[in-house]
Formats: C-alpha cells, structure tokens, sequence
C-alpha cells in the first residue's frame, strides 16, 4: 500500500516496543528550558527519554529565530502542550508576529505541536516531500498519539506545511536572512536544514544526532552523502536534532558519522561473507553500546533498516 512508503520509524518501533522498559537520562527538570544560543537564535533542548516514556513529546530541539519583522520557529514538538509551552516563551521574550513554523522533517516529536501556532496565522514550512508525508501519516498520528493533538483531536489537529522547499529557499525575518536547504532521503525522506546567515547557525533537524544514539529511517548511504555534503559549510554553531548544540563543525558529527560508517561496512561485509539478518543483529556494533543513549532501544532497528538497504545495492 501506498502509506507504508510514508511510514515513520515511531511507527516501526511502537509496534515492535511492548516489552521494551523505559529509559530516561537526564531531563528531569519539567520546566521548559530556554536558551539563546546565538544573537537571535533561541534553543529548547529536548530530553533523552524513550518514545513511549512520559516525556516522549519533549524529545527534540525546538527553537526560534527572531529577526527585526518577524519570528521563525523551528520545529513546534511532539504535542501541542510544548507547542503551546514554545509559544508562551517565545512571547515572553517578543511580541513580533510568528511569521513562519519550519519543519525539518516529518517524525511526530517535531511536528505534532504546530496546532498551538495555527491563530498565530504563520506559513508552514517544510521539504517539498513533505506534504505528502504528513498526509500519508495522518491517521497514524491520531492513533497513535491522540492525547498529545489536544483536548478534541481529528485528523485537522495535525498541520502541513503550505509552502514548500525544493532545492533551498532564502526567508528574511527583517534584517535576517535565514536560508531553508531540502536534502535527499537520508535520516528521513523529508530532511530540511535551517541556516542563520547572521550568525552562521545551522539548525540541522535529525540530519545531526548527538548523545542519543541515530534513528535511521530514510537510507544509510543517503545519509553519510549529505553528511559529507555538509562538512565544507561555514558553521560557527551546529544545532542537532538531538543532543547538544556545538561550535566544533564537522567534528559536532564526528560520532554519528562514525557510527553510520561503521554499520554501512560492517553490514556490507556481513552480506558478502552470506550472513544473515539474525547473525548482523547479534555481533554488529556492539561496541558502540557504550558510545550512545537508548543503543538497546534503537541500534537493532538500524541494522534491520540497513540490512534490507544495502542487500539489494
């Protein structure tokens, strides 16, 4: 069916997690924290906490830019109370109308709390696939999310973006430029950075995963191509979907790359040598389990992902 080409990697997970137990490391303050981590650049860093923990909606980096007309978020949260929450402190720092909601991509912790900026009268932002994929993953969302849509969820409780970004895109907040740039399939299908050229910030969406380990959901080689797309750039601060924002580019990767090296060769090798899945999933990557958060919850899925890419390259 055509839906399962849309199908997110929350999906896949949720349907093979009942026995999975919860995981939470650090982020146990329930305030909801904010930081400007550049002149005009405004992060709310998410926690590390399983998809089905209670936390699960506040996972990702969420954020804003504010330039001299008007405001950009980034990314709104995996339920409308942290958008809710993102909009209260974006308003307790300026009264400037939201004038646009970016999506780096379609996964449910980045997406869902964009209802709480629908009477803001904002354009919604994302990667040309993007609109598609929402679509798709409608009735997903409801199911498996309905308490975080609000207090009468429906399918409209969930919203697309209006303007899409093919190649890149330049938006200009008032005396800020910031420069939208759609990528091929790599962590997902519809990756989006989001770079502020005043202050060279580059907001990368899940593209960059730091200390919680990376969920592979679009293609492995896909990935370490726009990777290596982005090591050139002049970065002066790199905010990752996950994990914590750094001023050292490309090295703020270093570790992600390395990892998603590492499963492209070793699954490679496995597949030459005429190893199956169950023996990949049993001796691939065991040493980095001390490298990342959540390795048990995730590491497994990646080589099954992987695995099934690269067995037929």
């Amino acid at each position: 069916m055509k839906t399962k080409k849309y199908l997110t990697i929350t999906a896949l997970i949720l349907l093979f997690s009942s026995d999975i137990s919860l995981v939470f490391a650090g982020g146990d303050n329930k305030s909801f924290n904010l930081e400007q981590v550049a002149e005009g650049n405004y992060l709310h860093k998410g926690v590390h906490v399983e998809f089905t923990h209670s936390q699960h909606d506040d996972i990702a980096n969420t954020g804003f830019i504010i330039g001299k007309k008007c405001i950009a978020v980034i990314d709104t949260g995996g339920s409308v109370t942290i958008g809710q929450e993102l909009l209260l402190s974006i308003r307790e720092i300026s009264q400037l109308p939201i004038c646009y909601v970016i999506n780096t991509h379609v996964h449910f912790d980045h997406i869902l709390g964009n209802l709480a900026f629908l009477n803001e009268k904002p354009q919604f932002v994302g990667h040309k696939q993007l609109a598609d994929a929402v679509e798709q993953n409608r009735d997903f969302f409801l199911n498996q999310f309905q308490r975080d849509l609000g207090p009468s969820p429906s399918k409209d409780s969930i919203i697309g973006p209006d303007m899409l970004v093919d190649k890149t895109m330049e938006l200009d907040l008032g005396n800020r430029l910031i420069r939208l740039t759609a990528y091929q399939t790599a962590h997902s299908t519809t990756d989006l950075t989001v770079l502020d050229l005043n202050t060279k910030t580059l907001w990368t969406g899940d593209l960059i995963f730091r200390e919680r380990i990376p969920a592979l959901d679009g293609k492995l080689k896909g990935w370490l191509a726009v990777l290596d797309l982005l090591q050139n750039q002049e970065i002066d601060l790199a905010i990752p979907g996950h994990g914590t924002s750094s001023h050292h580019w490309p090295q703020t990767y270093a570790a992600e790359k390395f990892y998603l090296s590492m499963l492209l060769n070793e699954i490679r090798k496995a597949i030459s040598e005429g190893r199956f899945l169950e023996e990949a999933l049993n001796s691939i990557g065991k040493n980095e389990k001390q490298e990342w958060l959540l390795h048990e919850q995730h590491h497994r899925r990646n080589i099954t992902k992987a695995f099934t890419e690269l067995e037929w390259e």
